[in-house]
């Protein structure tokens, strides 16, 4: 019996993954749920089990080579010596069947090239030989900016002059350095290149249309805008584009909510594994609040009768902002309406663990139906921030911190808590909006409430 490994869609937005190591060889046995292969995707480097128990008979797509999601990657036998000539012959027919640009690379051993998704689209697109790009990953692994800063290494075309039938004389320049000249109104011939032979980098325009300081060079530093930080880019340009944006901002007192804190701290310290944090807390009011007024837990969506149509969703999809080392990453606690404290802070600490270490599975960071977004921990006290669209809303959240306040006409320090509702004018106007926040500080104030 033969087994087909395919590469699964590990997630609503997945289309392709990369092969980056086979955890068995060919011939070695495989039993049912043993990890087979890792496969990297645009946003994670994934695990994929076996589907079945036997051995790994055949080893169809390489280590370094990109496939679409459900293509036959490998094939497992029930026993170590079967004939699988027949299914060797039909996927040959299938080699031969494609058109040539894609067809199944021949990758040998000796010749393997580690290279992202991104990265290869993007040699295909230039015509690029990856064998001739470095990689500048820690593991050697090509990247987008490497086939970039090939490209831009490349002598560039002189311009020819056919009427005079020669060259046309002019400096040489990289394309980014020609880019860069054109924005900053620098003449090139009045550059002197730093490169090879001479030739002109987007560096030494940028040092040309600087003043020359006199006691030291011009540090310059360009870092692609590539990979997740790209992605950010796009999205968050296109909500403040799209959207009409207003922002609510109100000052709650937080004594009680911090006094609570403390006291779950104590009573479940030794009963759960972790301590209950003030995102915890905050999530399960936020929650409760979009319940109570579900014209929040929405989102404007296409609709073919009149264009656009707001749509009020029923299950509460909590994402929570991360801050990473790859940058901005918002897992989403699903159903955090349904949840309990002690179920809402375990998963989201498994979410935010996942997403530090860059193994997110695809669906942990889609799917939100509102955001927090917490900058407190470092010392802000109040901020603006970008919807996550296709949501309504976020709430940026600052720091906890004492401050002398009137309270029965007395002058006391209290535990103020400053929130920032951002939301979309098209689909909640102002007043129903603010009932809304101050729904949140009212929990905030009275966490008791949460009980009830």
């Amino acid at each position: 019996m033969v087994t087909e490994v395919i590469l699964p869609k590990l997630g609503q937005t997945m289309e392709e993954g990369t092969i980056v190591e086979w955890l068995k060889q060919e011939g070695e046995p495989v039993q049912r749920g043993e990890v087979l292969f890792m496969v990297e995707t645009d946003k994670a480097t994934l695990e994929v089990e076996a589907s079945a128990r036997g051995f790994l008979r055949k080893i169809l797509t390489p280590v370094g080579q990109t496939v679409s999601v459900l293509t036959v990657v490998a094939l497992i036998t029930r026993k170590a010596d079967e004939d699988i000539a027949a299914y060797e012959l039909r996927f040959q027919a299938d080699e031969a069947a494609q058109p040539e640009t894609v067809k199944r690379e021949a990758v040998k051993p000796e010749t393997r090239i580690f290279a992202s998704p991104r990265a290869r689209r993007l040699a295909r697109e230039k015509g690029v030989d990856l064998a001739l790009v470095a990689g500048s990953d820690p593991s050697g692994r090509i990247v987008e900016r490497d086939v970039l800063a090939y490209l831009d290494s490349q002598p560039r075309p002189e311009p020819f002059d056919h009427a005079q039938d020669r060259p046309v004389e002019g400096p040489k320049a990289t394309p980014t350095a020609v880019k860069a000249a054109a924005a900053l109104g620098v003449d090139l011939a009045a550059v002197s290149g730093t490169g090879v032979s001479g030739r002109v980098m987007k560096a030494d325009v940028t040092v040309a249309a600087q003043p020359i300081l006199p006691a030291e060079k011009l540090a310059v530093e360009s870092v692609p805008l590539t990979g997740l930080r790209r992605i950010i880019a796009e999205r968050m340009a296109t909500s403040a584009r799209e959207t009409a944006r207003v922002t609510l901002v109100t000052e709650a007192d937080a004594t009680a909510f911090v006094e609570a804190r403390e006291q779950l701290k104590a009573d479940v310290a030794d009963e759960w594994d972790f301590a209950p944090g003030y995102n915890d807390l905050l999530g399960l009011i936020v929650a409760r609040a979009l319940r109570e007024f579900p014209y929040m837990n929405a989102r404007l969506q296409p609709s073919q009768e009149d264009g656009q149509a707001i749509e009020r969703l029923s299950a509460v999809n909590l994402g929570m902002a991360v801050d990473t080392e790859r940058g901005l990453l918002v897992p989403v606690i699903r159903d955090a309406h349904q949840k309990g404290l002690r179920a809402f802070g375990a998963e989201l600490r498994e979410l935010v663990e996942r997403a530090r270490a860059g193994k997110s599975l695809p669906d942990d960071l889609t799917g939100g139906t509102f955001t927090i977004t917490n900058l407190g921990m470092y010392e802000v006290d109040a901020f603006t921030p970008i919807i996550n669209l296709p949501e309504a809303a976020i709430l940026g959240v600052g720091r906890i911190q004492p401050k002398p306040v009137v309270r029965d006409g007395e002058i006391v320090v209290r535990q103020m808590w400053t929130l920032s509702l951002a939301f979309d004018h098209r689909v909640v106007d102002g007043a129903p909006a603010a009932r809304f926040l101050q729904r949140i500080k009212q929990l905030v104030e009275n966490p008791y409430l949460l009980l009830g």
